[in-house]
């Protein structure tokens, strides 16, 4: 039997996903009602300006005060998509105290403070949930949290981001820059106006603790990760790529140490064979990869942002809310039992491509192959041409530290023979 009496629900933000969760809200309240038991009422939607025009939302709804509408008695869910630290934070935490739990697509507040957070729902009875913080319509984090719960996850390997997968994906068909790719993708939407986010891997890497952390149990914030941006593959590193058999990817890659004692988490550009699941990931579409004991080798595919599918994880979350307040229970929380620490990047093995400038004479190989053994790090391939007395080394490594592969660039670097090292990449997916 249905409720009759509404669910109150109460937005803070209106812009393109904000305005998508209102549409979805209005023109399915009937299915949402059906699969929920109840119908929701969206009580109020919390804005900065409110003289824009926001087609089909309701202005009588509009207001500015969102401290105001999130102390409300009679809200029973809040729904949190304004992004950023504060004044989300501050909101959430509010929400919290006054009976409402909580929708969220903040991926930069739950990666930099997700354990505060959880703790602070925990406490007043009340979900945290936030499917849409990572890679838009993708289901990841009911999966990981659930789905796969009773299963060991080892890996999680993805591009996490369109932005950055479009830029690639442009330079590796068409042979184009980083600067012309992004100029591109700006005019296309797929970029902001200031990109750094993007670019600079900060977007992946918050995506990437809070998958690390539901993954392995264990608290992982993006401070944690290791990062690295896009900005200096140039068309030079794709077209060894491609001489390789394999494509560049920006990567998020959280992993558990062989010995289960640790867990590393990354984000950076890297190499991966064609034949891996991942290359074939085109244009702004994101797709993760995760491989655990029981369940083997698994891929999530779809659209990764955009204001349509980033609200139909916003909707998904607020129907099993919703569902949990009707049944008086909550949902799965925090699971940090593990308290595995992170390991620095340093100890992280993988292999590389070294692209070296190099004098054009007789021993050069024969030094820096020298300098790669005293170093403990094992070469396996080496590509080299020559001429007008300047030449490159192309090489591919076995599996090493990445502490043992910057120790060997640092030695390089002071060879006499050795003009520059023109590019290094990791090669993954292997």
């Amino acid at each position: 039997m249905m409720r009759t009496r509404p669910l109150k629900v109460a937005l803070l933000g209106c812009g393109v996903v904000g305005s998508e969760v209102t549409r979805i809200m209005t023109t399915h309240a009937d299915d949402l009602a059906a699969r929920i038991g109840a119908p929701v009422e969206l009580a109020g939607i919390a804005v900065r300006r409110p003289d824009k025009v926001r087609e089909g939302v309701p202005a009588e709804l509009i207001t500015t005060d969102a401290t105001a509408l999130v102390k409300r008695g009679d809200i029973d869910v809040v729904i949190e998509v304004i992004g950023g630290i504060e004044p989300a934070r501050t909101l959430i935490t509010t929400a919290f105290e006054h009976g409402a739990s909580v929708v969220s697509a903040n991926k930069a507040l739950v990666a930099a403070d997700g354990a505060a957070l959880h703790a602070a729902a925990e406490a007043k009875g009340a979900d945290l949930y936030y499917e849409a913080a990572v890679a838009g319509a993708i289901p990841l984090v009911r999966p990981l949290r659930e789905s796969l719960a009773g299963d060991k996850v080892n890996r999680v390997l993805g591009i996490v981001n369109g932005t950055t997968n479009f830029i690639l994906d442009k330079m590796d068909s068409t042979g184009a820059g980083y600067s012309e790719a992004l100029d591109e993708a700006t005019a296309l939407g797929y970029a902001e106006a200031d990109p750094t986010a993007d670019v600079e891997g900060f977007d992946a890497a918050a995506k990437a603790a809070i998958l690390a952390g539901i993954a392995f149990h264990t608290r992982v914030t993006i401070d944690d990760v290791h990062r690295e941006g896009l900005t200096e593959v140039t068309a030079a590193d794709i077209a060894s790529a491609k001489r390789m058999g394999c494509t560049v990817k920006l990567l998020a890659i959280c992993e558990r140490a062989a010995d289960g004692a640790s867990v590393t988490a990354r984000v950076h550009p890297a190499m991966i064979p064609l034949t891996h699941p991942l290359a074939s990931v085109r244009e702004a579409y994101n797709a993760v990869f995760i491989e655990a004991d029981a369940a083997g080798q698994l891929m999530f595919y779809g659209p990764g942002a955009g204001g349509s599918p980033t609200a139909s994880a916003v909707l998904g979350d607020l129907v099993a809310v919703c569902r949990n307040k009707l049944s008086g229970t909550t949902g799965p929380g925090e699971s940090a039992y593990t308290r595995l620490p992170v390991s620095p990047m340093g100890a992280v093995i993988t292999r590389y491509h070294i692209s070296l400038d190099v004098a054009d004479k007789p021993g050069v190989l024969a030094q820096v192959a020298t300098i790669f053994a005293e170093h403990g790090v094992s070469i396996d391939t080496v590509r080299q041409q020559g001429k007008d007395g300047e030449a490159s080394l192309v090489i591919v490594t076995h599996r090493a530290a990445d502490a043992a592969l910057s120790s060997t660039v640092a030695a390089l670097r002071e060879l006499d023979t050795v003009r520059g090292v023109a590019s290094i990449m990791r090669v993954e997916g292997e």
